[in-house]
């Protein structure tokens, strides 16, 4: 296997890793109980909810308040696809002769939709800290 396909599917699983680390760590550190059948849709919503960052929240007199709301909606979207891609192209799985992977292009794309999730997070997080 290439050098570069063996990088992009550790990087893949390392995106995935530092998302549930981040949700983790919010909830562990509310004090909310993290149940081991979650799965990466469950750990996105509950850090989503404990956050207020459900799109429901957004009040619609707020001018940008459609735009933000389908950006909100999309959080979730973004921690399970890149699950998703992991399971299908990172570490973890062995992979066949024939593997392929993913265009580097896509790896980046994934790679830095997770940044941009968990440093929203982790942001909305702090702000709200000193309320859990």
């Amino acid at each position: 296997m290439h050098r570069k396909k063996k990088t992009q599917q550790l990087q893949l699983g390392k995106a995935k890793e530092l998302i549930e680390s981040c949700c983790k760590t919010i909830l562990e550190e509310s004090k909310i109980v993290i149940s081991t059948k979650w799965n990466m849709y469950s750990l996105i919503d509950e850090t989503i909810k404990l956050l207020n960052l459900s799109p429901d929240n957004i009040s619609d007199n707020h001018s940008p308040s459609e735009t933000l709301k389908q950006i909100l909606k999309n959080l979730r979207t973004i921690a399970v696809g890149i699950a998703t891609l992991r399971n299908a192209y990172g570490d973890g799985h062995g992979k066949s002769a024939s593997y392929k992977g993913l265009q580097e292009r896509h790896a980046k794309l994934a790679i830095g939709s997770t940044a941009t999730l968990v440093n929203f997070l982790w942001d909305s997080y702090e702000l709200q800290r000193d309320k859990f």
